[in-house]
């Protein structure tokens, strides 16, 4: 898809991270950005930093979790700008990472499943058949993860899952705007190839009263600045991908219309071989046995 001044791009959980480096480069592409994120101070900072920078922007506060909420932004976009171009699911959520997966709250299930799976979900019903309608060119970027993409991580299970439900989700989009002949594609992110500077570890700070967990949390690092001091401290190598390369990829992956937005990686590379190996061998998966979940 050529992208072009003009268009249009939603983009949900965008109030940093990930999602305010997409819409900082869609602005930059000059495209006008639709900002979604639930935190109400951190995305009227985004949208005014947009705005100085000469974009065009609106936005909105929105739980992606909530259906209706979802509806209301394709609903606020549409009004305001009378097309929608770009799509990008992006909000998420870090939920569990507490022990093993039966000893996890059901909260921090729901709660996860709430927005990184049924966000996404939502984005697509409330957008897609208006993207389809119009017969413009469109896009919708759906965003995962390593943990959940390319090798599940068993110490974040309950992340690793909604990911993994997130290519599938994909998968099955791709599959239908193809069938039906559609100018629309689309695309699965996985950030990285290392660790990012995002929001996501601090994710409990917008957890709706609805999920509250039930028991203590049990992580060990609330944040990813302790995580990060714990790993140095242990003498092991961190390493960070900007998330204005993430943003760099997804655009280069719209103008080419990838669907694997994936960035080179040797060992992801590693882990995708090992995962297809056991499958094709019907062997078990002997590449999650080193994992160590105390």
């Amino acid at each position: 898809m050529e992208l072009r001044a003009g268009q249009v791009a939603v983009v949900t959980g965008a109030a940093s991270g990930i999602g305010l480096a997409m819409a900082r480069r869609f602005a930059a592409e000059g495209l006008k950005v639709v900002l979604a994120d639930v935190e109400e101070p951190a995305l009227g900072k985004a949208a005014a930093d947009l705005r100085a920078e000469g974009a065009d922007v609106h936005a909105r506060v929105v739980d992606v979790g909530e259906r209706d909420q979802v509806v209301a932004l394709a609903e606020a976009a549409y009004d305001t700008y009378g097309a929608v171009h770009v799509l990008c699911n992006n909000a998420g959520v870090g939920s569990g990472a507490e022990g093993r997966m039966w000893e996890h709250d059901p909260n921090d299930w729901k709660w996860a499943f709430a927005v990184n799976v049924w966000g996404v979900f939502h984005g697509v019903q409330a957008f897609v058949p208006r993207m389809i309608k119009s017969g413009q060119p469109g896009h919708v970027v759906n965003t995962s993860s390593a943990d959940g993409g390319v090798a599940p991580l068993p110490t974040a299970s309950v992340y690793a899952v909604t990911k993994a439900a997130v290519v599938t989700l994909t998968e099955s989009l791709y599959a239908h705007l193809r069938a039906e002949h559609t100018r629309v594609g689309a695309s699965v992110l996985f950030p990285g190839p290392h660790m990012l500077r995002t929001g996501l570890w601090e994710s409990h700070r917008n957890r709706p009263a609805r999920y509250a967990k039930r028991r203590p949390r049990r992580t060990p690092y609330r944040s990813l600045d302790q995580w990060e001091a714990a790993m140095r401290a242990a003498g092991r190598e961190v390493r960070f991908t900007p998330v204005e390369e993430v943003a760099g990829l997804v655009v280069d992956g719209i103008r080419q219309d990838r669907f694997w937005l994936l960035p080179e990686s040797e060992h992801s590379d590693a882990q995708i071989r090992a995962r297809s190996r056991s499958m094709l061998e019907r062997a078990n998966p002997s590449y999650l046995e080193p994992f160590v979940l105390d």
